[in-house]
C-alpha cells in the first residue's frame, strides 16, 4: 500500500507531499492545479514512460519518492531482495528522476535499478489508469490482454508452453527460409572451393616446398660457377699439383707453424700464437676437404633444373590463387573442405530443419487450440462478470459479450483476436467498443473490467485518473459507490472532477493553485468535515461559500457515509 508520495518539478508543480492512506483516496481541484500531475507522478514512479517536457520550467529535474508498506514475505519484497534492494521495517522506498535533458534514473530499497525493475515491480504492488487508458481498451492486443489476464492460471500454463513452442518455430522457420533462399549461393560458393580443393589435391604441394625449390633451382642454375669457385678455393688452401710452384695457404701456414714450434719453448706469447696457428690449421684443413667434397658434388642438370622449373611455375600458379606460399595454400585447402562439409551438410539440414518445423506446427496447433478452447470458455464468464459490474455503475440494461475469433495464422499469444462487445440495451445489437460505447460508457466500462479484476488477480493498490470522465448525475453517484466498494478490497486512489465521486471518499486530498499558477509545498491539503463540504460545494455550484452548494455537498456526504459500504 502507497503511504505517502512526494512530487517534485513535475509540470506545474513545485514541491508537493500527498500522504496517502488504505480505503478511497480522492483527489480533487481546479483546472490546472496539477491533479493529472498526481497520476502522471505515480506512472513515473512505477517504470512509466519519461518525458522531459513535463520537468517542470527552471528546474532541473523532476523528482518522485513514495513510501510503500509492502510486507517481507510478499512476491513483490522477493523481487526487491533478488535486485539488491532493502525493506525497512517493512517499508520499501521506491524514487525516479528525470533530467530536462531526459536521463531517467531510478532506485529501489536504497539500490540503483533499471526503470524496467520497477515496471517490473508494479505488476504485484499497483494498477495505474490514466485517462489514455480509456483509448487504449479499444486496441484488440489490449482486449486480449484483458482477456488472458483474467483467465489467470487456467491460461498462464498452455500460454507459456505455447511461447516456447512458438519461439523455437520462429527460429525453425527463419532458419530454414534462409537455407532455402541462400540454395542457389551455397551451391555456387560449392562449386568454387571444390574446384579449388581438387586442383590443391592434384598438385599435392606438401609444406616449405616452394622454398626448398627455390634453393634448388638457384644451386641448379649457378652449377658451374659454384664449382669453380669451390676448385678455385680449394687450390688456394692446398695448392695446385700441376703447378711448378706451390704457394697455397695450407704450405705457407704449415711453414709459420713448423718456424714458431722450433721456438716456442723460450717465450709463452709466442706459444700462444703458435696455438692459435695450429687451430687455424685445422679449421682450414676442414675447409679444404670440405671444398673437394663439393665441387666433385655439383654437377649441372639440365633435366632437373626444367622439371623444378615446371614444378614452381605449378605452386606460383596456386599461390596467385590461394595464398602467397605453399602453407598457405595449404592451409586455405583445409579450411575449404571445412567450409564444403558444412555447404554440403545444409541439404540434410534443410531436411531436419523441415521435418522439425512440420512437428513445432502441428504442437503449435494443438497449443493453439487449446487456448482457443480455454479463452472461448473465459470470455463468457469473464462477459457476465463485467456485465454485473455494469448494472451496478448505473449501465442495467447493458451487457458485455466478448468475442474470441479464431484465425489461421500463428502469433506470438496464439491465433484468437479478442473483441469486446457492448449492447447498451436489450434490442442494440452488440458493437465493438469503439462504435458502440460512448465516452461515458467506456470510462465505466474500463472501472468495470478493473472491478473484476481486483476480484480474479488484485493488486494493492488502484489508481485511476478521472475514470468518471464523460459520466454525471446517476452514474456518477453509481461510479462512486462502485469505487468505495472496491476500497474495501484495495487501496483506491481516484483524481476526479466529480463531487458525487469524491463524496465517497475516505479520505480527501485537495490540490490548491497559487496565484502564480503553480503548486507550492503545501499545496496538496487533507480535507477535513468542513473542507470537504467547502470543496464539493465548489466543484458543485463553482462558489465555495454558497449556502445551497454547502448544503447540497452535505447532503451529498451524507448519503455517501450511509450508503459506504461497510
Amino acid at each position: 500500500m502507497l503511504e505517502e508520495v512526494r512530487i517534485q518539478g513535475l509540470g506545474v508543480i513545485d514541491d508537493a507531499m500527498l500522504e496517502l492512506s488504505s480505503g478511497l483516496t480522492v483527489v480533487t481541484g481546479e483546472t490546472g492545479a496539477g491533479k493529472t500531475m498526481v497520476v502522471t507522478g505515480l506512472g513515473l514512479l512505477f517504470g512509466g514512460r519519461a518525458d522531459p517536457q513535463r520537468v517542470r520550467p527552471g528546474a532541473e529535474r523532476a523528482v518522485v519518492e513514495g513510501r510503500l508498506a509492502v510486507p517481507a514475505d510478499s512476491r513483490a519484497a522477493e523481487r526487491v531482495f533478488e535486485a539488491g534492494g532493502e525493506l525497512d521495517d517493512g517499508v520499501l522506498i521506491l524514487n525516479r528522476s528525470v533530467s530536462a535533458e531526459g536521463r531517467s534514473r531510478a532506485t529501489m530499497g536504497g539500490r540503483s535499478a533499471p526503470v524496467s525493475q520497477l515496471a517490473y515491480l508494479a505488476d504485484d504492488l499497483v494498477a495505474v489508469h490514466g485517462q489514455s487508458d480509456q483509448q487504449r481498451l479499444l486496441r484488440p492486443e489490449r482486449q486480449r490482454s484483458a482477456l488472458d489476464r483474467y483467465a489467470g492460471e487456467r491460461l498462464a500454463g498452455p500460454l507459456k508452453s505455447y511461447t516456447v513452442a512458438y519461439r523455437r518455430h520462429l527460429q525453425v522457420a527463419t532458419e530454414l527460409e534462409e537455407l532455402t533462399e541462400r540454395a542457389r549461393e551455397r551451391a555456387q560458393e560449392a562449386d568454387v572451393l571444390r574446384f579449388g580443393v581438387e586442383e590443391i589435391t592434384e598438385a599435392e604441394p606438401a609444406p616449405g616446398e616452394d622454398a626448398e625449390l627455390l634453393a634448388e633451382e638457384t644451386r641448379l642454375a649457378h652449377a658451374d660457377a659454384l664449382r669453380s669457385a669451390a676448385q678455385t678455393a680449394h687450390e688456394a688452401l692446398t695448392g695446385d699439383p700441376a703447378a711448378e710452384v706451390q704457394a697455397d695457404v695450407v704450405g705457407l701456414l704449415a711453414a709459420a707453424r713448423a718456424a714458431l714450434t722450433a721456438v716456442r719453448e723460450h717465450d709463452t706469447a709466442l706459444a700462444s700464437v703458435a696455438d692459435r696457428l695450429d687451430e687455424v690449421s685445422y679449421v682450414l684443413s676442414d675447409a679444404a676437404t670440405e671444398l673437394a667434397s663439393y665441387a666433385e658434388s655439383v654437377e649441372a642438370d639440365p633435366a632437373r633444373l626444367a622439371a623444378i622449373q615446371e614444378r614452381r611455375a605449378l605452386l606460383t600458379q596456386l599461390s596467385r590463387k590461394y595464398g602467397e606460399t605453399t602453407d598457405a595454400v595449404l592451409a586455405w585447402a583445409e579450411e575449404a573442405a571445412k567450409r564444403l562439409t558444412e555447404l554440403e551438410g545444409d541439404d540434410e539440414r534443410i531436411e531436419t530443419l523441415q521435418t522439425e518445423e512440420a512437428e513445432l506446427r502441428n504442437r503449435l496447433a494443438e497449443l493453439a487450440d487449446e487456448l482457443t478452447r480455454i479463452r472461448t470458455e473465459v470470455a463468457e464468464e469473464f462477459g457476465a462478470a463485467v456485465t454485473e459490474e455494469l448494472t451496478a455503475l448505473a449501465m442495467p440494461h447493458a451487457s458485455v459479450t466478448v468475442r474470441v475469433n479464431t484465425g489461421t495464422e500463428f502469433g506470438p499469444h496464439g491465433r484468437d483476436d479478442i473483441e469486446l462487445l457492448l449492447s447498451a440495451h436489450p434490442s442494440a445489437p452488440p458493437l465493438p467498443l469503439n462504435k458502440g460505447a460512448s465516452g461515458g460508457e467506456l470510462s465505466r466500462v474500463m472501472l468495470a473490467i478493473e472491478v473484476v479484476f481486483a476480484g480474479a488477480d488484485p493488486v494493492p493498490t488502484f489508481v485511476f485518473d478521472e475514470v468518471d470522465a464523460g459520466v454525471g448525475g446517476k452514474a456518477a453517484v453509481e461510479i462512486g459507490r462502485r469505487l468505495a466498494r472496491l476500497a474495501r478490497r484495495a487501496q483506491v486512489i481516484v483524481v476526479t472532477h466529480l463531487p458525487q465521486v469524491a463524496a465517497f471518499a475516505d479520505a480527501h486530498l485537495v490540490v490548491e493553485k497559487s496565484n502564480e499558477g503553480t503548486v507550492i509545498a503545501s499545496g496538496v491539503t487533507r480535507l477535513d468535515r468542513a473542507g470537504r463540504a467547502r470543496e464539493l460545494s465548489r466543484m458543485l455550484a463553482g462558489l465555495e461559500d454558497s449556502e445551497l452548494g454547502r448544503a447540497h455537498a452535505e447532503e451529498l456526504l451524507t448519503i455517501a457515509a450511509a450508503d459506504r459500504p461497510s
